[in-house]
C-alpha cells in the first residue's frame, strides 16, 4: 500500500483490539476467558497455565518487578524497538488502565511495515515470546501499573533499536469511541 501521509508528517500506525488470535504470533494474551478450575474449597478459581514462560537462558531466573507508565498524548510519537534474545517478558496491569502494545516479528531489526499495535483492556496481560520485537509499554488514560514477569541473570538481555520512520500510533474508534 503507497505512503500517502503528507510529507514532514508521521506514519499513523492504527492499533486494533488485543485479542488472542491476533497476539499469537507474538506472544500470549493473559486474560481469564478459559474454564477455571475451582480450588480453596470451591471458594475461589484458577485460570491456568495462561502463559508460556521462557526465563533460564544463560544462567537466568526468573523475577517479578512492578513498574509505572505515565499516559501519553495520542498520537504516539514512536522512539524505538527492544527485543529479549534470552527470555519472553511478561505485564499484567494491577489497575484497570488501557495500554496499547506495539510489537513486531522477531529476527532482523522491525521495518516500519512489520510494527502491529493492539490496545489491551486493563484486564488483558501479555506475554512478548523470547526474541519478539516490541516498543515500551504505552499507558493511555492516566497512570498504569504493571506486575513484570522477566529475566534477571548475568547475560545482557535487551537489544534496541531506533525507529527509523516518523511514526506515530492511534487508538482505533473499534475501542468504544475512547480516544
Amino acid at each position: 500500500m503507497p505512503d500517502t501521509t503528507p510529507p514532514g508528517r508521521p506514519a499513523v500506525l492504527q492499533a486494533e483490539p488485543l485479542r488472542a488470535d491476533t497476539f499469537a504470533p507474538f506472544g500470549d494474551v493473559i486474560e481469564s476467558t478459559t474454564t477455571p478450575n475451582a480450588i480453596n474449597q470451591g471458594m475461589g478459581e484458577r485460570f491456568a497455565d495462561l502463559a508460556t514462560l521462557e526465563l533460564g537462558a544463560d544462567g537466568g531466573r526468573p523475577t517479578i518487578s512492578r513498574m509505572r507508565c505515565q499516559p501519553e498524548t495520542l498520537p504516539v510519537a514512536l522512539r524505538l524497538m527492544e527485543r529479549h534474545p534470552l527470555s519472553s517478558q511478561a505485564f499484567v496491569p494491577v489497575d484497570g488502565q488501557r495500554y496499547i502494545v506495539v510489537v513486531a516479528p522477531a529476527g532482523d531489526a522491525p521495518k516500519p511495515e512489520s510494527l502491529r499495535a493492539f490496545v489491551a483492556t486493563g484486564d488483558q496481560g501479555i506475554n512478548y515470546r523470547r526474541g519478539v520485537w516490541h516498543h515500551p509499554m504505552i499507558a493511555l488514560d492516566r497512570v498504569c501499573e504493571f506486575v513484570e514477569v522477566h529475566r534477571a541473570g548475568p547475560e545482557t538481555n535487551c537489544d534496541e533499536v531506533a525507529i527509523d520512520a516518523a511514526m506515530a500510533v492511534d487508538v482505533a474508534d473499534t475501542t468504544g469511541g475512547q480516544r
